[in-house]
């Protein structure tokens, strides 16, 4: 027993490089994710899907810090709201969609929050799953200083009121050809946006991959579209932030 109590202190001795962060936007109190090696490791923020934060999210930037990356996964629902039923999944998504502002000032906020924590917020690409994708392309419609943007299987439509005039970098799209709630024609209508505003784009399909396909565990799961969607994610960090 002796040894296993100075086994479980040794381990406690040696800080774990992932942790919960709360901070504050607008007086509100959000609770985000944080991993990092150093200071000086290149960035990825993170937006999450319509659940919140959760563990798939932690599960992702766990992979992204033993990749080499530090990561900040914003929260843009509010400490605690981690929806489980769909309809307060659609009522949480549908008060970020018809406030695009205030969309842009939580994700910012975290943004904000990665900075005070030293992360290199001057070296970063943004990236986000199904919510997060569409929160990934509403800030590169915004002019978001990032280095690159990463939206994957994501809502694609653009706001009347928007364009991709004001893109500061290469967007890279990925999306499953069977996806039944984002159809191939809001795809090539994204990708005629983009062209004609003269924002650098690529985008990928993944034939017969469904909503939701990088997810382990839901019935849309494709494996094979997971692991290229996530090589493709490495080399795209690595061309963008190396």
């Amino acid at each position: 027993m002796k040894w296993v109590v100075l086994a479980f202190f040794w381990f406690l001795s040696f800080p774990l490089p992932a942790k919960p962060v709360h901070y504050q936007v607008n007086d509100e109190i959000f609770e985000g994710y944080f991993v990092s090696s150093a200071d000086s490791a290149p960035l990825v923020i993170l937006i999450h899907d319509w659940d919140g934060v959760t563990d798939y999210e932690i599960k992702r930037a766990n992979m992204l810090f033993d990749a080499g990356y530090a990561v900040f996964a914003v929260d843009i629902y509010g400490a605690g709201v981690r929806p489980v039923a769909i309809a307060d999944r659609k009522h949480h998504t549908g008060e970020l969609y018809r406030d695009r502002q205030r969309m842009r000032d939580l994700i910012n906020g975290g943004i904000n929050k990665a900075k005070q924590l030293g992360a290199a917020t001057d070296n970063a690409v943004m990236m986000g799953y199904c919510l997060g994708g569409t929160a990934v392309l509403e800030m590169a419609r915004a002019g978001s200083l990032m280095k690159g943007f990463v939206a994957i299987h994501g809502g694609l439509g653009t706001p009347e009121d928007q364009n991709y005039k004001n893109v500061q970098a290469e967007i890279l799209v990925q999306h499953g050809s069977a996806d039944a709630n984002i159809t191939m024609k809001e795809f090539i209508t994204l990708s005629a946006a983009m062209d004609k505003d003269s924002a650098p784009n690529e985008m990928i399909v993944y034939g017969g991959a469904e909503h939701s396909f990088t997810k382990a565990g839901n019935p849309h799961y494709d494996a094979d579209a997971d692991e290229k969607s996530w090589q493709r994610l490495l080399t795209f960090l690595d061309e963008k932030l190396r």
